[in-house]
């Protein structure tokens, strides 16, 4: 399976939402992914440009998606942005595979 790392960032009513009424968020995290046969790694809250941080495990790139967007429309994210994480031997395949790819620069 494929690993993820999610930034995301609350708007300024989720916020108020979880003073008013704390949550631990963990637990949703983790059924959304189990719910498409993936895994919850972690989850961190953070200063900075994201609130917060998730380390997801998902089965392909299309489960993956179907987790963010439905998070995405639920309307408590100002942002959220996900990223593949490649395993070290799957760059090293990448880099290997590059040779044969004969790249031209534009107006070159």
């Amino acid at each position: 399976m494929a690993m993820y790392l999610t930034r995301f960032s609350y708007t300024p009513e989720t916020w108020a939402r979880m003073i008013e009424k704390p949550e631990d968020r963990r637990e949703a995290a983790r059924s959304y992914i189990e719910s498409v046969g993936g895994k919850l790694h972690g989850f961190w809250y953070a200063f900075g440009e994201h609130d917060g941080w998730n380390l997801w495990e998902a089965p392909d790139n299309v489960s993956m998606a179907a987790v963010t967007l439905a998070i995405g429309a639920g309307g408590a994210l100002s942002s959220i942005e996900t990223t593949v994480l490649l395993e070290v031997e799957d760059t090293i395949h990448a880099l290997e595979r590059a040779k044969s790819i004969r790249y031209r620069p534009p107006a070159a």
